[in-house]
C-alpha cells in the first residue's frame, strides 16, 4: 500500500457512510483507511466494523478520547504505515479517480524532478455538491509550488493536501493544553521550507457544508484557541513579503498576543516597526469588528 487516506471523526456516523462509499468506488485501490475517532458516542465504531467485515475497503479503526483535530491528525500520521498520507473529512468524500489521479501526480512530479526541492506530495482542488471549487479562483501556477506560494499568488480556495508521510511525521502539530485546534497552515507553512508540491488543477475531494463543522466556526475556533492562532500569525507576519497581507496578519499578531497574555515585543522575530505598524492596524479590527 503507498496511500494511508486519514479520516478523523466525532459523531459523523451517518455523513462517514458517503466518504465510504466514495473510498469502495475508487479506480485504484492501493490505499488503506484509517479513521481515527475523537470520542465519538453515537455507534460509529459499530458502523465501521460492518464495513471491516465487509472487506471492501482496507480498514484501520482507532478510538481515542476526545482531543481535537490536530491532535487526532497528529495519532493518524504516527499510526500511518504508508509512504503517503491525505486527509479526507468526516463530511467530504472522495471522487472516484481521485486516489488514482493523486498518485499519478506524484509520481510523474518525483520523476520529472531534477533539482531544487524534492517533491513532498499533491495539492489539488477541493469542490462543493454543485461541482464547483470552493473558493473564487483556480491555481494560479502550474507543475510544481509551495502551498503558501499558491496563496501569495491570490489563490484563495480549498485544497485537497497529499504529503509524504515522513514529512508530517517532522512536522506534527503542537499540543496546547486547554486547547482543541491549530490552523493547518501553520504546519503546512513549516512543510513549504522544506519541499514543493505538485499542483493538480482537479476536484478530487467534494465537500458539503454542514452545521457544527470547522468552517462555520470561525470565530468560536479563535475564542477558545487563542494561543494557536497566536503562533499562526505570528510565524505567517513573518514570512509573508512586505505589503498590505503582512500588515493584516501584523495587525492580527497583536491581538493575540494580547488575548494569549503574552507580550508583544517579548522575544519577537518581527522587529519594533513591524510590530508597532501591527498595534495599529490590529486596533483598527478591533474598533470594525473584523477580530
Amino acid at each position: 500500500m503507498r496511500l494511508t487516506v486519514f479520516t478523523p471523526t466525532y459523531n459523523r456516523r451517518e455523513l462517514l457512510a458517503r466518504a465510504y462509499a466514495s473510498l469502495t468506488r475508487q479506480t485504484v485501490r492501493d490505499f488503506e483507511w484509517l479513521i481515527v475517532d475523537d470520542g465519538s458516542s453515537d455507534g460509529t465504531d459499530d458502523e465501521v466494523k460492518k464495513w471491516i467485515d465487509e472487506g471492501l475497503v482496507r480498514i484501520r479503526y482507532h478510538y481515542r478520547e476526545n482531543g481535537g483535530k490536530m491532535r487526532a491528525h497528529n495519532t493518524g500520521v504516527a499510526m500511518a504505515r504508508t509512504e503517503l498520507f491525505v486527509c479526507l473529512d468526516s463530511d467530504d468524500y472522495f471522487t472516484d479517480t481521485a486516489v488514482e489521479e493523486l498518485l499519478g501526480a506524484y509520481d510523474r512530479a518525483v520523476s520529472e524532478r531534477t533539482s531544487g526541492l524534492p517533491v513532498g506530495g499533491v495539492v489539488a482542488h477541493k469542490g462543493c455538491t454543485s461541482e464547483k471549487l470552493l473558493g473564487k479562483d483556480d491555481f494560479p501556477v502550474s507543475g510544481l509550488s509551495t502551498l503558501f506560494n499558491l496563496y501569495l499568488k491570490g489563490f484563495s480556495g480549498e485544497t485537497t493536501l497529499m504529503y509524504c508521510t515522513d514529512f508530517l511525521r517532522r512536522f506534527p502539530f503542537p499540543e496546547i493544553e486547554g486547547e482543541k485546534y491549530v490552523p493547518e497552515d501553520y504546519i503546512y507553512d513549516k512543510i513549504d521550507k522544506v519541499c514543493t508540491l505538485a499542483v493538480l488543477p482537479r476536484i478530487v475531494t467534494v465537500c458539503e457544508i454542514v452545521g457544527g463543522g470547522y468552517t462555520e466556526s470561525v470565530r468560536k475556533l479563535k475564542r477558545e484557541n487563542v494561543n494557536a492562532f497566536y503562533l499562526f500569525y505570528e510565524q505567517r507576519a513573518f514570512i509573508t513579503p512586505p505589503g498590505l497581507l503582512k500588515l493584516k496578519y501584523l495587525g492580527r499578531y497583536v491581538i493575540y498576543a494580547r488575548r494569549s497574555k503574552r507580550p508583544v515585543f517579548s522575544g519577537s522575530r518581527l522587529g519594533i516597526p513591524a510590530i508597532l505598524a501591527g498595534c495599529v492596524y490590529g486596533g483598527f479590527l478591533l474598533l470594525a469588528n473584523k477580530e
